[in-house]
């Protein structure tokens, strides 16, 4: 099995409350008073108290254009995405050269080079150091990651690796004619890093990747994603997101968790993906959970937005640092995406 070392997040300097992140909104777009009211509804509907942004709030006017929008994507996740990893190494008790292989998730920006061989010379990785940049999975790839990365270890048992996460959602805030779809994202998405460290072999005690199992749904594809305009990524996102996860995830499920030996009662921690009140809802009713399953889900959209890749990893990390679960209970992580698709990570501490 796959042993994780450490998972740690960083976030921006800059956070506010939904309300205010409410109204820099509506200045942004020059909204109607009826436009406004419906922002307002929406955003105090979102499950989010509070988010941290890339930018301070007086600096969002002066975007304009996607180049300058990912010139500035390029600056300030290369340097969150640092403070992340550099985060997780030296919680692992590890120096940069120890990696054998980087996997970077992120999808509200694009590098090339990439995020992950811009930090090579910032922390000191090897040049040989194997890597793997991911984008287009959406909030999805955080658990692919992991996934991946346990795939790889599973080759290389010897080896150390490590899955970053870096999202500057409000980078990509609207601009112009807002449709209802955009204004639900602004109220949702959040800014942030999660780096993850892990390495192979059966590691004694601690949380260890059991296996993971990736599903697209058919018909799905224009449900959930992006389209790129002039002033950056814009949402596509529908009303029939819920509906898909509510009828779809509970036979992935089932079946998965069925070929490891185990069915959902035995899960004791449920990490999954915080797409937004609806689709906690639901997960939840999918799975027939009880309220309290969703818990660490709820609170992490509340603290910190959905961070879209980063969220299953954000929730990993608040597990992993308060009190650990029995030992040898089982979590299952669930990542939600584009697609629609999921991805299934078993746990075991």
């Amino acid at each position: 099995m796959t042993g994780v070392l450490a998972v740690r997040s960083a976030f921006p300097a800059h956070r506010y409350p939904q309300a205010e992140l409410t109204r820099k909104v509506a200045e942004l777009n020059h909204l109607s008073p009826g436009q406004r009211a419906l922002l307002e509804r929406l955003h105090a509907n979102a499950g989010v108290q509070a988010r941290h942004t890339a930018l301070p709030l007086s600096g969002y006017a002066g975007l304009a254009g996607s180049g300058s929008v990912n010139d500035r994507y390029i600056e300030e996740a290369t340097a969150l995405g640092e403070r992340a990893l550099r985060g997780a190494l030296d919680a692992a008790g590890l120096a940069g050269r120890d990696l054998d292989l980087l996997i970077v998730t992120s999808v509200t920006g694009v590098a090339v080079p990439s995020l992950d061989a811009r930090l090579i010379p910032r922390l000191g990785l090897r040049a040989d150091v194997k890597r793997l940049p991911v984008f287009g999975l959406g909030c999805v790839a955080g658990a692919a990651g992991l996934g991946r990365l346990h795939d790889y270890l599973l080759a290389w048992p010897q080896h150390t690796a490590a899955l970053l996460a870096v999202e500057l959602c409000s980078l990509n805030w609207p601009a112009g004619e807002l449709t209802t779809a955009d204004m639900v994202a602004s109220g949702l998405f959040g800014d942030g890093a999660v780096a993850l460290v892990a390495t192979g072999g059966r590691p004694a005690g601690g949380l260890q990747v059991r296996a993971s199992h990736s599903e697209v749904y058919p018909g799905t594809g224009d449900t959930l994603g992006w389209r790129l305009e002039p002033d950056g990524f814009r949402i596509r996102l529908t009303a029939e997101l819920a509906g898909v996860i509510e009828r779809q995830l509970s036979g992935t499920v089932s079946s998965f968790l069925a070929s490891q030996g185990l069915s959902a009662g035995d899960i004791g921690t449920w990490v999954c993906h915080p797409g937004g009140p609806k689709v906690i809802d639901a997960v939840q009713h999918s799975l027939k959970l009880p309220g309290s399953a969703m818990e660490l889900s709820r609170r992490s959209l509340a603290d910190v937005g959905n961070l879209s890749s980063a969220s299953v990893l954000h929730i990993l990390e608040q597990v992993t640092s308060g009190c650990a679960p029995p030992e040898g209970s089982a979590g299952l992580m669930i990542g939600l995406g584009p697609g629609v698709s999921a991805e299934l990570v078993l746990l075991q501490w």
